[in-house]
């Protein structure tokens, strides 16, 4: 009796050092590239909000952000000139938005020493030999990435595909039409600034400062972002076609309108499927509520679906509005709002290195 009182007192003693050595080797050396904008300042957030296993935070930046400080727990993080030396040496994962210009040069010293690179650019995304991953639908791929860098997708791309892979997990998805209607918050947080101040001048019988979009965005609609390409779509739509496809490793096919609207934060979709078998509203509802990264909102008799007010900081992509296509019988249609500098960037990288992590 005393001897198995001894060991079960030795094993439960074992247990708590070795939890200690397993919580001591998890914490990581962090980087963040890009650190000033609204992503960046998102990954800050995500990482704290998450309790992110950070052992050493460094941030870099541009020769214009460096000497700029910032508070990470408690702790004011200097941020450091990005330049081609030996900074990222010892840095396990570099979460990196600067721009897909600062990717491109920087990718080769960033990823020199070992430094997994999760990059939110659109410069490598598809490439062949880099992974472009959004966790809920296909983590797997970013166990296999022989240049040492992850892409994270185009935001509109990461919020149809956690909505999609609840349908292609019961029916596979043909064909997609969507419609995305596109906040602000996509062309960053100097865009967002521009819309506050385009209603304050408007409000104010002043003439409205336009520079980050092509027209006034306040109280108006612009459908083109990004530029268009030789068929008429813009490389946005293109995105969602190709990004598609390569994450959810499918011949599907997808049309894509996308809108800019006059929304601070948080992006909507619109979007029509067409499934190999027809698919209930009641089947596509039970599929939505236990899918991963999604919730629910679909009660339209209680004025109950989602909108990108209600997803602004939030972290789910909200799915609602399901009913069936008129037009098709497999078809169904269906209404997302998600947060794009969240889920639609910064979450989504955070996601990726919690992945890394559990393997």
């Amino acid at each position: 009796m005393v001897m198995s009182r001894t060991l079960t007192v030795f094993f439960i003693s074992l247990q708590f050092r070795l939890f200690i050595i397993i919580k001591t080797v998890t914490k990581m050396k962090i980087a963040i590239v890009g650190t000033s904008g609204a992503v960046g300042q998102e990954l800050l957030r995500v990482l704290d909000a998450r309790n992110f296993p950070v052992d050493e935070l460094i941030l870099f930046g541009s020769s214009r952000s460096a000497g700029s400080t910032y508070i990470f727990r408690g702790k004011e993080v200097t941020v450091k000139e990005l330049k081609h030396n030996d900074d990222f040496k010892g840095i396990d994962i570099a979460f990196v938005s600067a721009g897909g210009g600062t990717s491109l040069e920087f990718a080769g010293t960033i990823t020199r020493h070992g430094t997994i690179m999760i990059d939110n650019s659109s410069a490598f995304r598809m490439d062949d030999d880099v992974p472009l991953v959004v966790p809920e639908v296909n983590a797997e791929d970013a166990l296999v990435r022989p240049r040492n860098i992850i892409a994270n997708p185009n935001c509109t791309t990461i919020q149809m595909v956690v909505a999609l892979k609840a349908i292609e997990d019961i029916s596979h998805i043909k064909r997609v039409h969507v419609s995305t209607y596109q906040a602000a918050s996509g062309a960053g947080a100097s865009a967002m600034s521009e819309l506050q101040e385009q209603h304050r001048q408007l409000v104010n019988h002043e003439n409205p400062t336009i520079s980050k979009f092509a027209y006034q965005l306040a109280y108006n609609l612009i459908p083109q972002v990004d530029v268009f390409t030789e068929n008429g779509y813009t490389k946005e739509e293109m995105k969602m076609f190709n990004e598609t496809r390569k994450i959810m490793h499918s011949n599907i096919e997808v049309s894509a309108t996308c809108i800019r609207v006059p929304v601070l934060r948080a992006h909507s979709e619109a979007i029509w499927i067409e499934t190999e078998r027809p698919v209930s509203v009641e089947e596509a509802r039970e599929a939505f509520a236990k899918a991963e990264g999604v919730v629910l909102l679909d009660s339209p008799e209680k004025k109950v679906y989602p909108m990108p007010l209600d997803a602004a900081g939030q972290d789910p992509v909200y799915v609602g509005r399901i009913r069936k296509d008129l037009t098709n019988p497999n078809g169904l249609t269906f209404w997302t709002a998600a947060d794009q500098i969240c889920k639609g960037a910064a979450l989504n990288a955070v996601q990726i290195a919690e992945y890394l992590m559990k393997q």
